[in-house]
């Protein structure tokens, strides 16, 4: 554009530079006064300064003021008439344009364009005068700026000029896309242009993007556009301002961030998935290249040292997380749980020796001090060479470090300032705390794990009289732990004693009760006593603990748990198929029979252990060989509590009648079709397949009471043995054999009978109708007898009394070799 073109542009827009600009607040007050102002009507600022711009038009136009305003609110601006009065009186007639003058950070502002009409009227010709056009705007902190119809400059203040693009004078006649080159125009211009069509104006648009005046950081600017007419209403250009709002959108920015952050960091209890999380919301927004680093103590949930970490103490560290605009940038090498291992005073070892983050504006490109160059030490985040800026932040928590989070730029131009310090940290924080959290997690379950884990049993014992299958599925998902139980108890005699029971509420409290209970139950079966007496002794002994409980406040939520517990205890005897159990507020097992009949055993019902009630009565029953025994808990039948006793038998019934190719696989059928992956109430299932002992295997007589008759006795053991291929162990059965009749004959009364069973083991059993059991004693060298017991003892691996309504039994057991002989049924 040449300078006769730039002297027709300045003559088209002299009304402009000599007007008198007056602003005003939202509600007409003036809030500043110009100098062209005060030549025009003659106040001086003292007296229009904070009084409404009423005080200075005619009455008619002073009642037209209100309406004016909100018209401009409505329409963003206003132009016509206006009759003032000098301070001298005179009327003064006022060519007025009303525009917005807002500035995006507080309430609305407006512009007063004054002209003296008459002057205007007479005016032939006139120069732009930027002295006075400096003068009107110099106080303003907004860049303001007018184009013509063809969109380039005509006027600017100098405000504009700290945005870059040159001073005032020298936009003059170039459109925007020449004085700010890294700025985006096309938008921003087609925006003018739809003013200049429609005559709306467009207040508060937000541009973001690079501007001469900061070209290596991302600025946000609020923009406002107005069409301006002449006096016949024809479009002479647009006038806009501009402010800076970058602090308030990188504030915006940084809360979003963080809003995401709370959103998206932390959804699960794996201090793995977490780390992935935070490089996840970290990139793009806030760095191109993000690596989280986690120290491996943290990862076993191991305890930290308080405060930071230096020296040898760092330990290794391992990569839970990275993320990178570039899918094969640097960093990639390192995957999830590999080593990342950096060389000694690296700066993530600084930052988590320290505890304080660690920040370069202008990153060593060759990186040296960074990582380990050996590839048999692993690799880490070695800095990426096009990477400018690089930020370490530490993974603190509760007064401890965690580990580090690395922070890389390489595409967005800007380094890492304080501010974003601050941002690092608050994300990284938030990250930390769930990594302490999980990892808080991991120890107390890993603890609760090997407290389950030591309270169920780890396999069910070995033994003749049954083929068993077990499942369990807690309530508690988190911690794995319940309160139900099961076991398998072998007892003598080939019997076996089959357990299941459950105590009140979920996680670790409920185990320990369980563990109580279970020891205790474990204790009495060793007693051999019946399933009735069991649970009688169990009964008594969670109501001393109740009591001894009361004594102490609050009573401890173990001792509490146990009241109300259930439990069913079943001994079956696999020498003649009997089958006795008893229950305390436990629902009765089923019988699927060998032919496939699913029946429920009518078991009185007792009172749950520790409630007090009638006595607890148990039942006996002849099993079919090959009939299955199934005990479960509650959670297997009841849904949530809403269902009824008759449709969860019915349940159980159909799920039971289901073939499978296996007994666990069909334990494990039937817990899956009544039980959901998360239960609301604990589940425990024992399934129990009956074997009977071959009868071939089983040697019973009767012996005499006549001390003449045991040579006798032990003679007979020594032949059935000869015939099960078990001569190793005659000397020894003619001795248990000798001592268990002798004493039977010297110290009982009534019938006398020995058993043998051979199964896993070989069972000696002396039978007579004593009611007194016998005391194993240490006699001294002098006395002539009182050894019998104690030869017993010495010789068999195991030893004891259980009573019968007629009588007692002592018996002795001896391991077998294994093998054939040892499998015990036929």
């Amino acid at each position: 554009m040449g300078a006769d073109e730039n002297h027709d542009v300045a003559r088209r827009w002299a009304g402009v530079a000599d007007a008198a600009p007056v602003l005003l607040d939202a509600d007409g007050v003036i809030t500043s006064w110009t100098g062209n102002a005060r030549r025009l009507l003659a106040y001086p600022a003292a007296e229009v300064v904070g009084t409404r711009l009423t005080r200075l038009l005619g009455e008619e136009d002073a009642a037209r003021l209100p309406g004016l305003l909100a018209h401009c609110r409505a329409d963003g601006g206003w132009a016509g008439l206006l009759t003032a009065r000098r301070r001298d009186g005179l009327p003064v007639e006022l060519m007025v344009r009303m525009t917005p003058a807002a500035d995006g950070q507080g309430p609305a502002r407006w512009l007063l364009l004054m002209h003296d009409a008459g002057r205007a009227a007479r005016a032939a010709g006139w120069d732009l005068d930027r002295g006075v056009l400096e003068q009107m705007v110099s106080g303003s902190p907004i860049g303001i700026a007018i184009v013509d119809t063809d969109l380039r400059f005509v006027w600017s203040n100098a405000a504009l000029a700290r945005f870059g693009g040159g001073a005032p004078a020298s936009r003059l006649g170039m459109r925007l896309a020449d004085v700010q080159p890294g700025v985006s125009a096309e938008p921003i211009e087609a925006i003018m242009r739809r003013v200049l069509a429609t005559g709306e104006p467009v207040i508060d648009h937000e541009h973001v993007g690079r501007v001469r005046s900061a070209p290596h950081r991302e600025t946000a600017h609020m923009m406002s556009f107005t069409r301006l007419d002449d006096d016949h209403g024809r479009p002479m250009g647009v006038y806009y301002t501009v402010i800076d709002v970058t602090d308030r959108h990188r504030a915006r920015q940084r809360l979003a961030l963080l809003d995401r952050a709370g959103q998206r960091i932390g959804s699960g209890l794996d201090p793995v998935r977490t780390g992935q999380e935070l490089a996840d919301v970290a990139v793009p927004d806030f760095a191109d290249l993000v690596a989280v680093d986690l120290l491996e103590s943290v990862l076993r949930g191991a305890e930290p040292a308080p405060g930071p970490r230096g020296g040898a103490a760092v330990g290794p560290l391992r990569r839970v997380g990275h993320r990178s605009v570039d899918e094969d940038g640097p960093g990639a090498a390192v995957g999830i749980g590999d080593p990342a291992v950096y060389l000694p005073g690296s700066p993530p070892l600084r930052a988590l020796a320290t505890g304080r983050p660690w920040r370069e504006t202008r990153l060593d490109p060759e990186g040296d001090a960074w990582t380990s160059r050996d590839p048999g030490d692993g690799a880490a985040a070695v800095p990426d060479p096009g990477a400018h800026s690089v930020l370490v932040v530490p993974l603190r928590a509760r007064g401890v470090t965690l580990g580090t989070a690395t922070f890389f730029r390489r595409h967005r131009l800007e380094p890492f300032d304080e501010d974003d310090v601050s941002l690092a940290e608050d994300l990284v924080s938030r990250a930390a705390v769930c990594v302490d959290n999980a990892r808080r997690y991991t120890r107390e379950r890993d603890a609760a794990l090997v407290l389950q884990r030591s309270l169920l049993p780890r396999r069910l014992p070995e033994q003749d009289a049954v083929e068993v299958a077990a499942c369990y599925r807690p309530a508690d998902e988190l911690t794995g732990l319940g309160g139900d139980w099961y076991d398998l108890i072998p007892l003598s005699g080939a019997r076996v004693a089959l357990v299941v029971g459950e105590v009140p509420g979920h996680g670790i409290g409920a185990a320990a009760a369980m563990g109580r209970l279970r020891t205790a139950v474990r204790t009495l079966a060793a007693l051999d006593l019946p399933p009735d007496e069991v649970l009688a002794h169990l009964d008594d002994l969670v109501g001393r603990d109740r009591e001894e409980g009361a004594a102490v406040d609050p009573p401890p939520e173990q001792d509490a748990r146990q009241v109300g517990s259930g439990c069913l205890y079943v001994v079956y005897d696999p020498v003649d198929g009997r089958c006795a159990m008893a229950a305390a507020g436990h629902p009765a097992p089923a019988v699927v029979l060998p032919g496939g009949d699913v029946r429920f055993v009518d078991l009185p019902q007792g009172p749950a252990l520790g409630t007090g009630g009638p006595p607890f009565e148990a039942v006996e029953l002849d099993l079919p060989d090959g009939s299955t025994l199934a005990l479960h808990t509650d959670g297997l039948l009841t849904r949530g509590g809403q269902g009824a006793p008759d449709a969860d038998r019915d349940r159980l019934r159909r799920a039971l009648g289901r073939r499978a190719d296996s007994l666990e696989l069909r334990c494990r059928a039937l817990i899956d079709a009544l039980a959901p992956d998360q239960p609301h109430d604990d589940v425990a299932l024992l399934m129990a397949r009956t074997r009977r002992l071959d009868a071939g295997r089983v040697a019973e007589w009767e012996v005499p009471a006549d001390p003449a008759a045991v040579a006798d006795a032990r003679r007979t053991a020594s032949r059935r043995l000869a015939e099960w291929g078990l001569e190793d162990l005659a000397f020894t059965v003619e001795l248990v054999v000798s001592e268990l009749v002798t004493n039977a004959i010297r110290h009982a009364h009534g019938p006398i009978r020995v058993r043998l069973l051979r199964g896993r083991s070989l069972v000696c059993e002396v039978y007579d109708g004593g009611a007194t059991a016998p005391h194993l004693r240490h006699p001294r060298t002098t006395d002539e007898g009182g050894r019998g017991l104690l030869l017993v003892s010495r010789f068999t691996r195991r030893w004891g009394t259980r009573f019968t309504p007629e009588g007692k039994i002592i018996w002795a057991e001896q391991p077998l070799d294994g093998g054939a002989d040892g499998e015990g049924f036929g």
